[in-house]
Formats: structure tokens, C-alpha cells, sequence
């Protein structure tokens, strides 16, 4: 883990309120598994740093996609090639593919794609076959190509693929799969959690994407029920098992 302070190489919107961030890091990219996550300082007037998923990795260079959700996201969303941020990271733990592992299927809810193109992008690289199910509620917001994966979208008004939301394309393709990846809202995870007969005893893999306060474990902000006792996002996951939170209890005050 290192706090750097980085150039910035471009910051564009990729779809609207959504933004893809170049920077040049090589101290992290070197070392950044599929998964993990940095903290970036937005600004001198904001007190909590933000944390992004790794999106990309290319050489020395890190992306991170963001959507603009506050103040913290605006300022960063403005940055242009030329300035600096302050990042910390790699954060926590990533995604783990098995030895007997050869075909994976990826669940990305929205802006849950963030993490997952990393993996999927890694995976195939290293000859695994991919799968992607990307769920959202348009088509304006597919605007995602992922190198060397096969792309099953689906959209809730139907305007391209199926019409649905992500789950719905899950009991089509599970049979297929070794193991199954995740990242989305809790109410997809609530729904693959009601889905665990068809899972049989395939390994599925989520990230949560919790607000965080300090983003290494001390401030216990980010703590989610498991079966295991409370644990941290940023410091036990944000990857977990989808079998060991217990769903029921997420959201509740702690």
C-alpha cells in the first residue's frame, strides 16, 4: 500500500454522469489484483477520501470509472491531463480464480461494471473463457466493450438485449460457468443469494461497494454482517463469498 500522488492522463465522461479517469501510477498498477480498490483525495475542502475499484490496467497506467454522485466525484470528474491526485492504494483484498477453473461468468449490475472489467480483461489474457451478463436500465448506458469477452446484455426497458434486470440471464448461463463474479447493487445480491439451489456448489464471488470512512479498517464505517461476525469491506473484502454475508441483516443499523 502507498500514498502517491499521480498525473492525471484524461478524465472524460463515458456515458452521462459517468467518468473514466486516466492516471499514471506504476507503483500500483504493478501490484493491483482484479478487486482491489484505491482511496483518492478529492480536493482540500473535502475531509473523507473516496474509494474507487481499479477498472483498468494497462502498463503504468490505472483507470478508475466513477459515476458523479456528490461532491467528492464532481471534483474529480473535473480534473484534466496535467494535475495531480492523491491516491492510496492498492486497497484490500481481490477476486481469486481457481487452479481448476477455465470459464467464468460476470455479473455486473450497472456501474458494478467498474471492477469487473479488471478481471474479466486479466482472465481472458490468461486463457480462460468469459462471459458477461451487464445489466442496466437503458441503452445509452452500454457503452462498455470488454476485450476478449462474450457480452450478454440486458436492459429493464427493454431498448437493447433482453428486458429485465441481470439475474434474470443468471439461470441461462450458471450450467456453463466454473465460477461466478459479481458486482452490484444488494438488492442483485439479495436475489442471486435466493438463487443457491441453481448455484449448486459453485463458488460465487461478490464486492460490495460500502461508503468507507478511512478505507483501511480503523474507523469499522464499512462494517457488513457475516456469518463470521461483523467484518470490514475495506480491509476483510470488498470481495466476499456470496454464502458468507447474511443478507437479511444488511442495511440494518449496527
Amino acid at each position: 500500500m502507498k500514498q502517491l500522488f499521480v498525473p492525471v492522463i484524461s478524465c472524460s465522461e463515458a456515458i452521462r454522469d459517468v467518468y473514466i479517469i486516466w492516471v499514471e501510477a506504476p507503483q500500483i498498477a504493478d501490484k493491483a489484483l482484479p478487486g482491489q480498490f484505491v482511496t483518492v483525495r478529492c480536493g482540500e475542502e473535502i475531509l473523507l477520501r473516496r474509494p474507487l475499484s481499479i477498472h483498468k490496467v494497462q502498463g503504468d497506467y490505472l483507470a478508475f470509472l466513477f459515476a458523479v454522485v456528490g461532491e467528492g466525484t464532481e471534483w474529480l470528474s473535473l480534473r484534466s491531463k496535467g494535475d495531480f491526485i492523491d491516491l492510496l492504494g492498492p486497497l484490500g483484498n481481490g477476486f481469486k480464480i481457481n487452479d481448476d477453473t477455465s470459464r467464468l461468468l460476470v455479473v455486473a449490475g450497472g456501474i458494478g461494471i467498474a471492477p469487473l472489467v479488471h478481471l474479466a480483461e486479466r482472465a481472458g489474457a490468461d486463457g480462460h473463457s468469459v462471459k458477461m451478463i451487464l445489466g442496466v436500465a437503458t441503452a445509452s448506458q452500454l457503452c462498455h466493450e470488454v476485450k476478449g469477452v462474450e457480452m450478454f446484455p440486458i436492459t429493464e426497458d427493454g431498448s437493447a438485449g433482453d428486458m429485465g434486470v441481470a439475474t434474470d440471464l443468471l439461470p441461462s448461463l450458471v450450467g456453463w460457468a466454473d465460477q461466478i463474479f459479481a458486482c452490484g447493487p444488494v438488492p442483485m445480491y439479495r436475489s442471486m443469494a435466493g438463487m443457491m439451489p441453481e448455484f449448486r456448489d459453485k463458488p460465487v464471488q461478490i464486492l460490495l461497494e460500502e461508503v468507507m470512512g478511512c478505507g483501511v479498517g480503523a474507523c469499522r464505517g464499512c462494517a457488513v454482517p457475516t456469518r463470521q461476525g461483523m467484518k470490514m469491506v475495506c480491509q476483510d473484502g470488498p470481495v466476499f463469498d456470496l454464502r458468507e454475508i447474511i443478507w437479511e441483516e444488511m442495511g440494518m443499523p449496527r
